[in-house]
């Protein structure tokens, strides 16, 4: 949908509505540069801005998806001027500066950071965060709506709709989620065309040994199944009932084991299978439930991990999803579409995103573990709303460190 140039209050400071000291906990300044040197951008001489405040400005737009680029702009370098940082050289820029800057910044060093930092944060005394001894993720994928214009569709394409096409291109991406802290990991992006199986292969390789992933139907396959079970994790992931899984042998909970295999024919030879556990079941008394759900685990003990106990963890599934309302609706913006213009900028505006929900979503946990409360029984949209306005820390100061303060900006 089209923006009308949104201001915000005359003096506004960027301590009033973003928690510094939140962004800096979740992104050092020294791994930003440690970034930047990597991926070869960092600023080589002094510009109006620098790369590194480029970055933190990139995940503050995702903090004001309905605020314009300027406005931003002015609230990140009075903010810095507030703590008593030297920016008084970084001078304000009109919107084609600020798109200049963000365009020689790129995707890399957003995406970089985001792969290199984001990750589950659960500790043990982290309420809800575990099934016995393993830790719960899920992975599904979803969809966001890009700026419309003919690089982004020709980059990303567009939804088919009854009537011609949707009126938006939209990108497509799958990701992990923590389902104790609703952080969103290991997130891989394409076009809208882009299968999320493919994206898939390439997420599952982020499961690790003492982890247990959940999935839904969309995702069961023998190619993706073998992938996600040689990193050592466990799965439970939904099947289609109509799947053919002969029992091999009934255990005392009601499961049975059975095999999987690549193809009919290696079926029909018993050849190349991988044992599995099924477990079918009923929901009654649920106005909307179907006649039958099947899932499939690499967890064959029958006392280690009961048949009814998995039926109802299943149901966990549905952390993703309330993690993917968060990123679209609470911190993008109910029908707000990203602002990028240009595939690459969509690319940096999305990690971008993701980056803001990882630091809101840290911040979270982190009062959860000092309240001795599950995480879930906070409040996103409360918490989005004190990572925007002023939290006194004693430890923010970004973009730039400490030891930097007498040196000025990067140049």
């Amino acid at each position: 949908m089209s923006r009308s140039v949104a201001t915000l209050p005359a003096g506004t400071r960027i301590t009033d509505f973003i928690s510094l000291g939140a962004l800096s906990a979740c992104f050092p300044l020294s791994k930003i540069h440690e970034v930047l040197e990597q991926t070869g951008r960092q600023s080589q001489r002094q510009r109006h801005l620098p790369a590194h405040v480029v970055v933190y400005y990139v995940i503050a737009l995702a903090l004001y998806m309905e605020v314009s680029y300027g406005e931003v702009l002015r609230c990140l370098l009075e903010g810095l001027q507030w703590l008593g940082l030297p920016v008084q050289r970084i001078r304000r820029t009109g919107r084609s500066g600020i798109s200049q800057a963000r365009s020689r910044l790129g995707a890399e060093p957003l995406r970089r950071l985001y792969q290199d930092l984001v990750g589950p944060i659960a500790q043990p005394q982290t309420r809800g965060a575990q099934y016995r001894t393993w830790t719960l993720v899920s992975l599904d994928g979803s969809t966001l709506d890009l700026a419309d214009t003919a690089e982004n569709e020709a980059a990303f394409g567009r939804a088919t709709a009854t009537r011609g096409q949707s009126g938006f291109p939209q990108l497509r991406f799958v990701a992990l989620v923590e389902n104790g802290t609703h952080v969103l990991f290991g997130a891989r992006v394409g076009s809208y065309a882009t299968p999320e199986l493919e994206l898939a292969r390439d997420v599952v390789e982020q499961l690790q040994p003492g982890w247990l992933c959940l999935a839904d139907r969309l995702f069961f396959g023998f190619e993706l199944w073998q992938k996600a079970t040689r990193t050592g994790a466990d799965l439970l992931w939904r099947v289609k009932t109509s799947r053919i899984l002969a029992p091999i042998k009934r255990l005392s909970d009601g499961s049975y084991l059975s095999k999987i295999y690549p193809s009919n024919k290696d079926r029909e030879r018993d050849r190349n299978g991988q044992i599995v556990r099924v477990i079918d079941y009923q929901l009654t008394g649920l106005k909307d439930a179907e006649p039958s759900y099947r899932l499939v685990t690499s967890l064959l003990d029958e006392h280690q991990a009961p048949a009814l106990e998995l039926a109802a963890l299943y149901h966990e599934r549905w952390e993703i999803e309330a993690a993917f309302d968060e990123l679209k609706t609470h911190l993008r913006g109910r029908k707000i579409v990203l602002r990028s213009k240009t595939p690459e900028l969509v690319y940096q505006e999305f990690y971008g995103l993701m980056l803001a929900h990882f630091a809101v979503r840290g911040l979270m946990h982190e009062s959860a573990l000092r309240a001795q409360v599950d995480p879930d029984e906070l409040s996103f949209v409360h918490a989005v709303r004190v990572v925007k306005r002023k939290i006194m820390t004693a430890f923010a100061f970004p973009p730039s460190g400490p030891e930097e303060a007498s040196s000025g900006p990067a140049g």
